[in-house]
């Protein structure tokens, strides 16, 4: 499975504007939950929050990626986000995260949870594809930088 199967230009936020961990769950859930049927926006943010707690989802270098299983999904669905100042994720390396992919998957969708979680990943440990994403001006230009190293892999 390819991001590109799952994220959508229209869930792209090229700007966020939350200066917390909490608001920026908040911010990223309510924006996907406004355009996709069939997610509640509350729901949304307590799974994350509750995710979180077990550990934060923030993985170093700047990236993020929080994910969580709700109940009624029938598909996983990619969300982007960048915050140009950065947000305090609690990240493993202790730095503040710009760029955040939210991963709303289906109860029971473990592997294909999973994969794209790795594939996620994989990418964001490069950093030339961290810096075309902090440099990007437009959704649609993050869209294709992500299009591009997508098809990489």
């Amino acid at each position: 499975m390819r991001i590109i199967d799952v994220l959508n230009k229209e869930y792209i936020i090229p700007n966020l504007k939350s200066n917390d961990k909490r608001g920026l769950l908040e911010e990223m859930a309510s924006d996907i939950a406004s355009k996709v049927n069939g997610i509640d926006t509350e729901t949304l943010i307590n799974v994350l929050v509750e995710r979180e707690k077990l550990g934060s989802t923030g993985i170093g270098y700047g990236v993020a990626i929080p994910h969580c299983k709700i109940k009624g999904m029938n598909h996983i669905i990619v969300s982007f986000g960048r915050s140009i100042k950065g947000v305090d994720f609690q990240s493993l390396d202790g730095k503040a995260s710009h760029l955040f992919f939210l991963i709303i998957a289906p109860e029971d969708s473990t592997a294909s949870h999973l994969k794209i979680l790795a594939r996620i990943s994989r990418l964001l440990h490069d950093a030339s594809f961290r810096k075309k994403l902090m440099d990007a001006s437009t959704p649609d230009d993050i869209y294709k930088i992500i299009l591009e190293e997508d098809k990489k892999v």
